[in-house]
C-alpha cells in the first residue's frame, strides 16, 4: 500500500506554512512607573530626611531579625511552616503551575488509541437473518501535532505562565502579610505586658500615697474627703490592670493560631514578657524605586497586566483557521486473527486545516473584552504602586510624628514624677494640702498612662512599617515546599 503523492506533498507545504507562523495580539511590555515617578531626581522617603530614626539603608532580607530576639526568630520560622494561610497559598501557587504545564502540554504531539468489539447482524428488509449474524473487530491509533500557526498556543503558554508568576507573587504577599502578623502579635502581647507593669507600678504608689494620706488623717492634717478622692484614685489605676491582662491574653491567642496551633498552646514564657521589642538600629526603609521592585502586589498586578495582554492574542488567533498534522492507522476484521492481514489495515497521513467561519461580531466582542480587561489591569497596576508609595510614606511620617508625640510624654512623665516627689515631701511636712498631693498623683498616672501608650503605638508604627515596605526577601522554593507539606 502506497501512500498518495498528493498526500505526501501537502507534508513540505504544510512545514513551510509553519515556518512563517506569526504571533496574533500586542507583545508585552512592562508598563513605567506611573505619575512620572522614574523621572523625579530623589525616590527617597519624606521621612528619612526627618529622623534619624529611619534610614535610606537598604532593607534586609530577613528583616524580623533587627529586633535581635532569638523568640521571636522561633516564631517566625514556626509561621512560615505551619500556617493555615500560607498552606493555602502555597496550594494555590502548585494549582498555577499545575494550569502551566496543561498549557505546554498542549504544544506537543497528541496521540490516542481506540478498540472496539460488536455483534451485528445483516437485516433483510427489517426481519431478522440468523445466518447474517457476524463479529466485528477494529482497533485503531490518531497522532497529531498542531501547527500554531497565528500563536494561540505560544499566547496561551504566556498566559499561564504570567498567571503562575502573578500567583508566586501572592504567595510572597500571603507570607509577608503573616510575618508582619506574627511580629504584630508579638509586640503586642509584651507591649500589655509593658504596659500591665507600669499599671501595677502606678498603683503601688498610689497606695503608698494612700497611706500617707490615711495618717494625715488620722493626725489631722488632711480632711477626710482627701482619703476618698485619694481611694477612688486607686481604684480607677486597678481598673486597667484587667483590660491589659485580656490585651495580652488575645494577641498570645493570635500568635498560637498564626503559628498553626489552638488559641491555648501559645508559648507559656510570652505570658510574663513586659519588653517591648524594638529593631536595635534605625529602620532601614530603602527608597522608593527599590519598593516599586520589592513589593509582592506590586509584581503580582505586574504579572496579570502581562496575563491579561496575552488574552487578547487567544482571542484573536479565534479568527484564523487551525492547522494540525497527524496520521491514523487501524485495522478492522471479523475475526481476531484476520487484525493483522494486509487487507484489514488502513492507515491516512497527512495535514488536517479546519477554520470555524465564527461569528465575527461575537470574535470581536470577545477581543474587545479582553482588551478592556488589560485596561483594567493596567489601572489596576498604576493604582498599587501609587498606593504602595503612599502606605509606606504614611506609615514613615506617622512614625516620625509619634517619635516626637513619645519624646514630649517621656518629658512630661519626668516633670510629672518629680512634682510628685516635691509634693509628697511636702505633704510630709505639713506645708501642702491633700488636695495638691491628689492632683499631683492624678498627673503622675495620667502621665505614665499616655506614655505607656505611646510606646504601644510606636510599636505598632513599627510593624505597619515593615509591612508597607513589602518583606524584603525573594521568593525560595525550598519555603514554598515547606508550606506544602
Amino acid at each position: 500500500m502506497n501512500l498518495p503523492k498528493a498526500r505526501i506533498l501537502c507534508v513540505p507545504a504544510m512545514l513551510a506554512l509553519s515556518a512563517g507562523c506569526t504571533t496574533v495580539g500586542p507583545d508585552y511590555v512592562t508598563p513605567p512607573a506611573p505619575a512620572g515617578i522614574e523621572e523625579q531626581p530623589s525616590t527617597d522617603f519624606e521621612a528619612v530626611k526627618e529622623t534619624p530614626q529611619v534610614s535610606a539603608e537598604p532593607l534586609p532580607d530577613r528583616w524580623w531579625e533587627l529586633y535581635n530576639d532569638p523568640a521571636l526568630d522561633a516564631l517566625v520560622q514556626a509561621a512560615l511552616t505551619a500556617n493555615t494561610d500560607l498552606r493555602e497559598a502555597a496550594a494555590n501557587l502548585e494549582r498555577a503551575r499545575a494550569t502551566t504545564s496543561e498549557a505546554r502540554a498542549a504544544a506537543d504531539v497528541q496521540t490516542s488509541v481506540s478498540g472496539q468489539a460488536a455483534v451485528g447482524e445483516t437485516s433483510n428488509y427489517g426481519l431478522g437473518n440468523p445466518n447474517g449474524v457476524h463479529d466485528t473487530f477494529s482497533l485503531g491509533g490518531d497522532i497529531s501535532y498542531e501547527v500554531d500557526v497565528v500563536g494561540r498556543i505560544r499566547r496561551s503558554i504566556e498566559a499561564a505562565t504570567a498567571s503562575e508568576e502573578a500567583q508566586l507573587a501572592a504567595y510572597d504577599l500571603a507570607r509577608i502579610t503573616i510575618v508582619a502578623h506574627v511580629v504584630g502579635a508579638y509586640t503586642d502581647a509584651c507591649t500589655a505586658g509593658a504596659s500591665l507593669a507600669v499599671a501595677r507600678h502606678s498603683a503601688d504608689v498610689q497606695r503608698q500615697s494612700l497611706a500617707l494620706t490615711q495618717r494625715g488623717v488620722e493626725g489631722g492634717l488632711f480632711p477626710r474627703i482627701d482619703l476618698v478622692r485619694s481611694r477612688g484614685l486607686l481604684s480607677q489605676v486597678e481598673a486597667s490592670l484587667p483590660g491589659y491582662e485580656a490585651q495580652r491574653r488575645l494577641a498570645l491567642y493570635r500568635l498560637a493560631v498564626l503559628t498553626g496551633k489552638a488559641p491555648q498552646d501559645f508559648p507559656a514564657q510570652l505570658a510574663t514578657c513586659h519588653t517591648i521589642p524594638s529593631p536595635d538600629r534605625p529602620i532601614p526603609a530603602g527608597d522608593g524605586t527599590a519598593l516599586i521592585r520589592r513589593r509582592p502586589d506590586i509584581r503580582q498586578a505586574e504579572r496579570q497586566l502581562h496575563a491579561a495582554t496575552a488574552q487578547i492574542g487567544i482571542e484573536t488567533a479565534a479568527l484564523y483557521p487551525t492547522v494540525s498534522l497527524g496520521a491514523s492507522a487501524g485495522t478492522t476484521s471479523r475475526t481476531i486473527d484476520g487484525l493483522v492481514s494486509d487487507s484489514a489495515v488502513h492507515f491516512s497521513l497527512g495535514p488536517l486545516i479546519s477554520w470555524t467561519f465564527p461569528n465575527t461580531k461575537v470574535a470581536r466582542a470577545r477581543i474587545a473584552q479582553a482588551q478592556a480587561s488589560a485596561k483594567a489591569a493596567l489601572a489596576r497596576f498604576d493604582g498599587t504602586v501609587l498606593t504602595s508609595l503612599q502606605e509606606t510614606e504614611s506609615a514613615l511620617t506617622q512614625y516620625a510624628r509619634d517619635l516626637e508625640e513619645n519624646a514630649a510624654l517621656r518629658r512630661a512623665q519626668q516633670d510629672s514624677a518629680e512634682a510628685l516627689t516635691l509634693q509628697t515631701r511636702m505633704a510630709r511636712n505639713g506645708v501642702s494640702s491633700g488636695l495638691d498631693l491628689l492632683d499631683a498623683q492624678r498627673s503622675l498616672v495620667s502621665a505614665d498612662q499616655s506614655l505607656a501608650a505611646s510606646n504601644a503605638k510606636l510599636a505598632g508604627d513599627r510593624v505597619t512599617i515593615f509591612l508597607a515596605l513589602g518583606g524584603g526577601w525573594e521568593h525560595g522554593e525550598e519555603e514554598t515546599s515547606s508550606a506544602q507539606d
